[in-house]
């Protein structure tokens, strides 16, 4: 017996120029700590660097994967946990230890042979600022520092490490017109 469901339809509204703005992304640079993360450093007796991602988060990214939207890491900080966490969802385009990380975003950049205008970014302090300036789309949690926050066209209403990266790549999915039919393809 198979039942007749009726479609499900997306919930999410956005800003029009919003979308119109995102429309162009085809690559998210996303910091670690106070983005993926909630921004608390964990360390074990043996000086073992633990830290909590979200499944919504992961989730998302894997979702930008498939819409075609490369997700991509620059951090300032390196540790085991976060180096497993990436290779399990996947991103590829990592630079781990940035303390300048404009010139690894442009490297990026070439890589894929995009731009600037292409470009999303996702950060929370100041370290960040040089990708949010240049980024087609600038995105923050609130929690983000003040400037960081002025500088934002998109501030998340869930927290870093809590699903704040979901709500960008959902933006992201719908501005691409990918959201619905990732929703109809996970609800079957």
């Amino acid at each position: 017996m198979s039942l007749d469901l009726p479609p499900l339809r997306p919930t999410l509204n956005f800003d029009p120029v919003l979308l119109l703005r995102a429309q162009p992304v085809r690559v998210v640079f996303f910091d670690v700590d106070g983005v993926l993360t909630d921004g608390g450093l964990y360390f074990t007796e043996t000086g073992e660097t633990l830290k909590r991602f979200h499944t919504l988060d992961g989730h998302g990214l894997k979702l930008l994967q498939r819409a075609g939207i490369t997700p991509a890491v620059v951090t300032g900080r390196d540790s085991a946990a976060l180096r497993k966490r990436l290779e399990a969802l996947g991103v590829v385009h990592v630079r781990y230890g940035m303390e300048d990380k404009r010139p690894a975003a442009e490297a990026i950049l070439a890589e894929l042979g995009l731009d600037w205008s292409a470009a999303a970014a996702m950060g929370d302090d100041w370290p960040d600022l040089p990708m949010l300036r240049r980024a087609a789309l600038a995105c923050a949690p609130p929690t983000a520092q003040a400037e960081v926050l002025a500088l934002a066209h998109v501030v998340t209403q869930r927290l870093p490490g809590a699903g704040a990266v979901r709500e960008l790549c959902d933006l992201l999915l719908v501005a691409r017109g990918a959201y619905a039919d990732e929703l109809e393809a996970a609800a079957r």
